[in-house]
């Protein structure tokens, strides 16, 4: 399948090769590790020649992400390959994210992070409250204060708010494949998995039984799209 000129994936074309290997894996293996049934990269001869430099086909690797986007439970009958914003706002859906379909993609992107992190905070005792209202460095320890200085986090960008989404990637990565980001190893970054890999992981599992019911395209269009949206924070920081 062709890709279907995307602005919002364009971004792609500068990532660096090794920094796109989970995204590859994502649309090319399930969560044993196993080649997908219905992928259709890695039988592709530019794939064979140049794997794993990953921008020698970056176009490949795009779409087959519209083409799993256009098999999801919603698009399973518009026969063929559909753009990225609509796929993000199919996972939101999915999600139950608040968003709208009018806003910015990185602005729905950092919705659906923010609906992850509220599940989770909401399911936190208090001493785990306790510990990430330390961080912040506020005083009142309890949900509302928490997730107020978390949003405020997150709108203003940065490098505090990629921190904050290489945390959730990671944790969603080792809810889903048992193992986390080969790139996340700094303990500064990722200090916080422990804390919120219950709360996270509960609401993933969840989703993740609802999706088994729903079409297995989510299994891969929910993991791609948090990648994306994470890589899409990447690009914007000088690492």
């Amino acid at each position: 399948m062709a890709y279907k000129y995307d602005k919002d994936l364009e971004f792609l074309k500068t990532i660096k090769s090794k920094d796109l290997d989970e995204l590859f894996n994502v649309l090319t293996k399930d969560k044993d590790g196993d080649v997908r049934m219905t992928e259709e990269l890695t039988n592709n001869d530019l794939v064979k020649r140049f794997y794993p430099d990953h921008q020698q086909y970056i176009e490949l690797i795009m779409a087959e992400l519209q083409h799993f986007g256009g098999n999801s439970f919603v698009n399973i009958f518009r026969g063929g390959g559909v753009q990225y914003k609509e796929i993000l706002c199919d996972v939101c859906d999915k999600l139950k994210v608040n968003y709208n379909k009018n806003a910015t993609t990185e602005t729905i992107e950092i919705n659906m992070f923010m609906k992850l992190l509220e599940d989770s905070i909401a399911k936190m005792s208090q001493e785990e409250l306790a510990e990430i209202a330390k961080d912040l460095n506020i005083t009142h320890v309890d949900y509302s204060s928490v997730m107020m200085a978390l949003r405020a986090i997150m709108k203003m960008g940065g490098f505090k708010t990629y921190q904050i989404i290489l945390m959730i990637t990671n944790v969603v990565w080792k809810v889903i494949f048992g193992r986390g980001l080969a790139l996340a190893t700094n303990a500064a970054i990722t200090r916080y998995v422990g804390i919120f890999l219950g709360p996270i992981g509960l609401a993933i599992t969840g989703i993740w039984t609802a999706i088994d019911i729903a079409g297995p395209a989510y299994r891969v269009t929910i993991p791609a799209v948090i990648y994306v949206a994470y890589l899409r924070q990447l690009s914007t920081q000088d690492i």
